[in-house]
């Protein structure tokens, strides 16, 4: 049937079926008919344990997920799905030291599953080890987004359906678009939002590490763990004058850690360029909360894996499971210490400067226009822009503020179920089941609610 994109191999529990199940008993609350099925699917395989376990950590259930998860980790041992499962309920408990070897265990078990590389690199951002959080990410296997096998139908000039009269509420209409619907060409560039699949996933916990330690901070361990591209001609010149040939620089070449499959955007870097980009001579903001006036400086350059300069061989150790336990892996005194940086991982930096760039500029904007006690004002559509902005960002006030603004000139059930996940975050009940009413009265309307038939016990 097919699973998640982030998902390899489909196996018994990673399917679209096991997924769907999942989503429906968390979605209806039906958790003793969930456990009932899972119980009878248990007894024939020991794998379904894993699900059966998430339901009881859904349903607050935990002692008997706790005691779920050993006795199948006892029966198999090297089942990832088990693994994942109990390093993120660990995780959640505030404890990523027990949850470290957890996650390095079921690395070892599924090094080409994306989910067990993620779920150790977000032990090592609760852990702060940053160094260690940016080569776990670098060695992800990443997959290329393959979209639903359907036709896609063309976009209609316009809808007729009949409407009943009760649905006829102008908070909810968005039939008639008024006013200005131009975007600056700025805003159209950011590529981010088009990731899908790993890549996106992979973007927010790179956003994430932003977030808590900023984007110099960032760019300064980035620099410490990755060869850079002034390093790399420093040290090919250095060999060059001692008389040694390029190829005995090193001893091999260092593999890549998965697929070298690459999502297009708008900003390709390749790391061959002969010239580094121009960094900014003013002070760099942090992801947090920008400074009026500052400006995101640009990332220089770092060698990539599969640049055509790699055919020179580089003494770089490929990070795995194995060699980040090892001491040496947190020392990055020397060149032949630092790794290569993938070429995706490397382009998603410059699209995250992108995107720091225009919040920095959006934000000082909005700063001075509030000064000056003036309306700042944007189309409905640069608004829904800004508002994903801010949410890959991790901003959850600003991208409030957008959808806000969005929602004051048109309804909109994107901006809508942007504030209903903001409104969910916050725990705030009130505006959660406000915005919950409009999008239900907004689906019942167009014909498009969907209510699960739940029978009666």
């Amino acid at each position: 049937m097919g699973s998640d994109p982030e998902i390899q191999v489909p196996n018994l529990v990673s399917n679209h079926l096991a997924t769907g199940i999942l989503a429906y008993v968390k979605t209806t609350g039906r958790y003793a008919p969930g456990i009932n099925l899972l119980e009878k699917l248990r007894e024939k395989d020991v794998e379904v344990s894993s699900l059966l376990a998430s339901i009881y950590i859904i349903a607050n259930e935990e002692v008997k997920a706790v005691q779920l998860l050993h006795q199948a980790i006892e029966e198999l041992p090297m089942d990832y799905s088990l693994l994942d499962c109990q390093a993120d309920f660990v995780k959640s408990k505030g404890r990523g030291d027990l949850a470290l070897e957890i996650a390095k265990r079921a690395v070892v078990a599924a090094p080409s599953e994306f989910g067990t590389w993620a779920r150790l690199t977000e032990v090592y951002v609760s852990l702060d080890r940053w160094d260690l959080a940016l080569l776990t990410l670098n060695s992800c296997p990443m997959f290329t987004y393959l979209d639903k096998d359907a036709p896609r139908l063309p976009e209609p000039t316009r809808i007729l359906l009949p409407l009943n009269p009760e649905t006829v509420f102008p908070d909810i209409d968005d039939t008639n678009h008024t006013g200005d619907t131009s975007v600056h060409p700025s805003l159209r560039k950011l590529s981010a939002a088009n990731y899908k699949g790993t890549f996106q996933k992979a973007y927010a916990l790179l956003t994430e590490i932003t977030k808590k330690i900023g984007w110099d901070q960032l760019l300064k361990i980035r620099s410490q763990v990755f060869v850079m591209e002034e390093e790399y001609r420093t040290e090919r010149q250095s060999s060059t004058m001692h008389g040694r040939s390029n190829s005995t620089v090193g001893s091999a070449v260092p593999p890549t850690a998965g697929p070298s499959s690459v999502e297009p955007t708008d900003h390709e870097t390749t790391g061959e360029s002969d010239t580094p980009l121009e960094s900014a001579d003013a002070s760099t903001p942090n992801a947090r909360e920008p400074s009026p006036g500052a400006i995101v400086s640009k990332p220089m350059l770092t060698i990539t894996s599969n640049s055509s300069d790699n055919k020179t061989s580089l003494p770089v150790e490929s990070p795995t499971a194995e060699n980040l336990q090892s001491p040496s892996a947190t020392s990055y005194t020397q060149f032949q210490h630092k790794r290569l940086c993938e070429r995706w991982l490397d382009n998603l930096f410059m699209v995250l400067y992108e995107d720091l760039r225009m919040y920095t500029i959006w934000r000082t904007e909005a700063a001075q226009y509030r000064q000056q006690k003036m309306m700042y004002r944007k189309t409905a559509e640069e608004w829904e822009i800004l508002g994903e902005l801010a949410e890959r960002l991790h901003q959850p006030n600003e991208a409030l503020e957008a959808w806000e603004s969005y929602l004051d000139s048109r309804f909109s059930p994107k901006a809508m179920c942007g504030i209903m996940r903001m409104y969910e975050r916050r725990k705030e009940a009130k505006g959660m089941l406000d915005a919950l009413i409009r999008l239900i009265a907004w689906q019942y309307r167009w014909y498009s609610e969907v209510i699960p038939f739940i029978r009666t016990i």
